[in-house]
């Protein structure tokens, strides 16, 4: 299935602007994370990276985190524009999230500035929150984008999408 984009109007984005590889930008939003009623990040020195055909990904600066909650996993990955990264578990409460949230720990030159940032699976979240505005999670269960009135796709993840 050929995709066939949205048309943004004023004051909105296409996923379909973004480019191809990623890249990353500083956002001076309001990023909060809430997990079990905690506010488990917060922030307004996010980045955000941005790839064709996905809604934003936000990454927290770990100082904005509350690691306390966090168990790193063995699991790891690799992109090949972002580097490698590990994953962590959120336990909070009687709540235990596997693989909620991951970091680039040995990220490729152009996604230094995200090293050690931590990004968040709103699907798995009690919410997501970018300026008050709540979060609808991308489609999928292996996307970590979050989807505000602001962007418009379609966005990969969705039914049909997977050879975008």
């Amino acid at each position: 299935m050929k995709p066939h984009p949205i048309p943004p109007q004023p004051g909105q984005e296409s996923v379909w602007d973004y480019p191809r590889p990623a890249r990353w930008e500083d956002s001076n939003k309001h990023i909060r994370v809430i997990c079990n009623g905690v506010v488990l990040a917060e922030t307004s020195k996010a980045k955000r990276v941005l790839e064709t055909s996905h809604p934003p990904v936000y990454y927290v600066p770990p100082e904005d985190v509350k690691l306390e909650y966090l168990i790193v996993t063995p699991r790891k990955s690799v992109c090949e524009w972002k580097g490698r990264s590990q994953y962590y578990d959120v336990s909070i409460g009687d709540k235990y999230l596997q693989n909620a949230t991951w970091q680039y720990y040995d990220p490729t030159p152009d996604f230094i500035a995200i090293q050690e940032h931590f990004a968040f699976y709103p699907n798995l979240m009690d919410a997501c929150y970018v300026n008050d505005e709540l979060v609808t999670p991308q489609p999928g269960n292996f996307y970590g984008g979050w989807i505000t009135a602001d962007i418009v796709g379609p966005f990969k993840g969705e039914p049909g999408t997977m050879w975008w």
